[in-house]
Order: C-alpha cells, then sequence, then structure tokens
C-alpha cells in the first residue's frame, strides 16, 4: 500500500510540471503577440523560448541548408550557384572580384523570389556592375516559430561569415568591397555577418530591422558591425526596431505610416523601395534631428542634410535625419 502511495504521488509531481518548460523570455511584454508577416498575413506567434524550440533550431544548419545566388550583369534573371569550399564550382561563375560585391539578405518568412530581391537585385545591377549575392536562409527564417527564426537568425549570420571568409580567400577580394543590405530579420543578420568577417565590411543597410525578439537581444544590429553603418526605419516601434542603432538613422515620414500604405506590413516593406530608388535616382535628402523623437515627430531643425541609401557608403557621416516620400513611385522629393 505504502508503495501504491508513493507511485501516485510521483506521478502527480511530474504531471505538475509543464509539458514544454520555457527556457527564457525573450523580450518583455506579452508573451503572445501578433506579427505579420510577408504575406501580410497576422501570425499569433510565442515570445518565449520553450524547450520544444530547441529541437526545431537543431534541424537548421546554415552551413548545408542556406544557398547563394549569384547574379551579375552577365546573368541578371538566372542565378549562379554558390558553394563554400567548392572551388571548382566557383571557377565556372561570373563572380568577378574585382567589382564591389552586394550581400541580400531577406527576413522572416521570405524568400530568394519574395519582393525585397525582386526589387534590389535589379536596381543594384542597373546602377553598378556589381556581384549580387542573395542569401536564401528560408530553411532559418520561414517558420512560422517566430522564436526559432531569431535564433536562426544569429546561426546564420555567422554561416554567412565564414562564406565570405572562404569567397575572399580563394579571390583576394577583401571586405572594404562589400556591402551588405539586410530587411527585418535580414536587417540584423546583416549586422552579425560583419561581426564575422576577417576584416571590415565596408557598408551596411539595415532596412527597418525587426522589433519583436531584439529588444534585450545583444546580437541586434549596431553601428559598429561596419565602417559605415545606415538604418531606414519604416514601421517604428512595432514590426521594425525604434531606437537607433547605426552610424546615421533616418526616419522617413516618421519613421511610421508610410504615405500609400494602409498596414503595417506595407510600412515594413516599404523601406527597400526606397533604397532601391535611392540606388537609382539618388533623393530622399534627410533633415537632421535632435533625437528619434524629434524624428518620428518631424520636429528636426538642426543645420545639416544627408541623403539616404545610395551606393557609396557616406563614412564618417553620423546622426538622425528626417525626410518626407511621396505616397507613388517616384517615391523621393528631393
Amino acid at each position: 500500500m505504502a508503495f501504491r502511495w508513493i507511485f501516485i504521488l510521483g506521478i502527480a509531481a511530474v504531471s505538475a510540471f509543464p509539458t514544454d518548460p520555457v527556457i527564457r523570455k525573450t523580450d518583455p511584454g506579452l508573451r503572445y503577440q501578433y506579427v505579420e508577416g510577408p504575406d501580410g498575413a497576422l501570425h499569433l506567434v510565442d515570445m518565449w523560448m520553450k524547450v520544444s524550440d530547441l529541437s526545431e533550431q537543431a534541424r537548421y544548419n546554415p552551413d548545408d541548408h542556406n544557398n547563394f545566388h549569384l547574379f551579375t550583369r552577365q546573368n541578371p534573371t538566372v542565378s549562379q550557384p554558390m558553394v563554400a569550399t567548392s572551388n571548382g564550382l566557383l571557377g565556372v561563375t561570373n563572380f568577378n572580384p574585382r567589382r564591389r560585391t552586394i550581400i541580400l539578405l531577406h527576413g522572416w518568412m521570405d524568400s530568394v523570389a519574395g519582393e525585397f530581391n525582386s526589387a534590389l537585385v535589379p536596381a543594384f545591377l542597373q546602377a553598378e556592375d556589381v556581384n549580387v549575392i542573395v542569401v536564401d536562409w528560408n530553411s532559418g527564417s520561414g517558420t512560422v516559430n517566430y522564436v526559432t527564426a531569431v535564433t536562426n537568425t544569429l546561426v546564420s549570420g555567422e554561416s554567412v561569415g565564414r562564406f565570405i571568409n572562404w569567397l575572399n580567400s580563394v579571390t583576394g577580394a577583401t571586405p572594404a568591397q562589400y556591402h551588405i543590405a539586410g530587411h527585418s530579420l535580414g536587417a540584423h543578420q546583416a549586422g552579425i555577418i560583419g561581426r564575422n568577417v576577417q576584416g571590415t565590411i565596408a557598408y551596411i543597410t539595415a532596412l527597418d530591422p525587426a522589433l519583436p525578439g531584439w529588444i534585450t537581444n545583444a546580437n541586434r544590429f549596431s553601428a559598429n558591425d561596419g565602417g559605415y553603418t545606415e538604418v531606414v526605419h519604416t514601421n517604428a516601434g512595432l514590426l521594425g526596431y525604434v531606437l537607433p542603432l547605426g552610424h546615421v538613422d533616418f526616419y522617413p515620414n516618421g519613421g511610421i505610416n508610410m504615405p500609400g500604405c494602409n498596414s503595417q506590413e506595407c510600412d515594413h516593406s516599404r523601406c527597400y523601395y526606397y533604397f532601391a530608388e535611392s540606388l537609382l535616382r539618388g533623393g530622399f535628402r534627410g533633415r537632421a534631428c535632435l533625437s528619434y523623437l524629434t524624428a518620428m515627430s518631424g520636429n528636426c531643425l538642426l543645420p545639416g542634410t544627408l541623403r539616404m541609401g545610395g551606393l557609396v557608403p557616406k563614412t564618417g557621416a553620423t546622426g538622425i535625419y528626417y525626410l518626407e516620400t511621396n505616397a507613388a513611385p517616384p517615391y523621393s522629393r528631393g
């Protein structure tokens, strides 16, 4: 009888523990939040990391699962595959180490064929004779489990850094020839790559870096991730990070509620359309602001202006800037 009671008490004790224990809270605030995906749909996501998340994260190996697609003016619409450590495959591509190299990183639940790459690949190739390498990390970012995608952002960035180090070692290219641009989770990943490359990446553009999962995340984008770092905020405080993160931070239209948009996802994605236009047309001249609060209110009266985006890093420039855009292309008023 005593054994029977011990057995029952043991079962009760085990059942008192949660079946999927929480490991950590990724951000302060509500555990369950709606996050809008690239398709415009709202996804209810759990912002707390659980034991079960670890198994999903373990299935993603970026060294094996990430794919690299090379576009050049010789192959502007059909990509050529690049595989780290495959010198032979590299030799039959159009990669030219004498050209600048652009690395593009899509965001959560996006893909190599999404709007981000569709906007930026042709813009870069039209603007300059460059190598454009599109990183397809959908195996790590394409899960509805947002916390897992946040964690995968770090390991993917470390892996892309290793790829760049290999590419430079066999071609003689240098970090000074690179421009990395990423959107949302890809924006934070752009900074992580910068920290893992041997040398200093010349130019990094963070396009509306994601807010959920990054408020207290030490791996978020940082001004020192590259020689010149620029951030464009278009959904600040919602899907996008609100505080300044780069050497220069632009808050078009106050960083939220973009003209011509009627959803958070439209605001969140509008940044890469602005950036694509800046590569081809220039414009987008911002006014200097005292702080991000004055930038968000549009109350910027400091002397000095700076153009947002563009092909060339504005090395040495710092500060916060406000500008206004049109509701439809051409977006620039300047």
